[in-house]
């Protein structure tokens, strides 16, 4: 049995809020891809606007964008490990308090009634998964909602056919149009029950940009996809072009027989990712 303490989980944490200041490096190189292959001069003029951005945030320490999320954490726990100190939320979103706080960056989560601002962006959305081993794995999405506001659930039936999940998630990234600031990611799940989906679709967005799904069927139907939006010519930040999207990421789970849902969750061009294993 390992044990962990509170405090140390939550220095980690607070570690990984730095996510704020910079795009993860594989949306770095998908970017500079898409500058170099865009064929449209004011959509190319906004990709290489987004790259420098990117580049003066990671090197002032600045948050590259104003919104700097909801910070949605992805734990897995070995089930080997005791936490000790006190509860594994606490310390998830102590981390966020001061780290959020620490680099400067603007409190955004706030009571959804009364619209009163929490003030330190807690809480945090904590999803937890118990896997075997002795080791506690915790990453960390801020996730704009530019982007999340953009979020689509289809409750398809059987019958729609893999036809109605291509046409559902092409339809939302047309209705999603410039809001959520493309290129994007577009992270789809498919199956399970309604939250189950959304929740698969998710954590899409926690893959490498551009990674293929391991799944050959799902990687052939990711490429695909990824064509027919890049098609709609929304392009970077609106300005049309080539390059709507850097990459379509699905995963699946099993579902009913009644049913096929799909869920789209869309990140937008500022990818920010950061993991710490403890």
């Amino acid at each position: 049995m390992k044990e962990i303490c509170c405090e140390k989980i939550a220095e980690a944490v607070a570690e990984l809020t730095s996510a704020c200041l910079r795009i993860a490096p594989s949306a770095k190189e998908a970017m500079r891809r898409a500058a170099e292959r865009e064929c449209c001069p004011a959509a190319k003029f906004a990709l290489e606007t987004l790259r420098t951005n990117a580049e003066l945030a990671e090197r002032d320490e600045l948050p590259v964008c104003q919104d700097t999320g909801m910070a949605c954490v992805f734990v897995k726990l070995g089930q080997e490990v005791h936490i000790v100190g006190g509860l594994l939320e606490d310390a998830i979103n102590e981390g966020i308090r001061r780290g959020y706080r620490e680099h400067g960056c603007r409190a955004s989560v706030l009571d959804p009634i009364t619209r009163v601002n929490t003030g330190d962006n807690t809480p945090a959305i904590v999803h937890i998964e118990i896997v075997a081993g002795e080791d506690l794995e915790i990453t960390l999405l801020p996730k704009g909602f530019g982007s999340e506001n953009m979020s689509k659930l289809f409750m398809l039936t059987p019958s729609a056919g893999l036809d109605g999940v291509k046409d559902a998630v092409v339809q939302a990234v047309a209705a999603a149009g410039a809001n959520p600031c493309p290129p994007i990611v577009v992270g789809v799940g498919i199956g399970g029950t309604a939250e189950k989906a959304m929740l698969v679709a998710k954590e899409q967005l926690l893959r490498d940009v551009g990674e293929p799904s391991r799944d050959e069927a799902l990687a052939r139907l990711e490429s695909e996809i990824l064509q027919r939006i890049n098609r709609l010519e929304i392009g970077a930040q609106g300005f049309g072009g080539n390059n709507t999207a850097l990459a379509v990421h699905i995963g699946k789970f099993p579902t009913h027989i009644a049913g096929l849902p799909v869920a789209v969750n869309i990140q937008c061009n500022a990818v920010r990712l950061q993991k710490a294993v403890l």
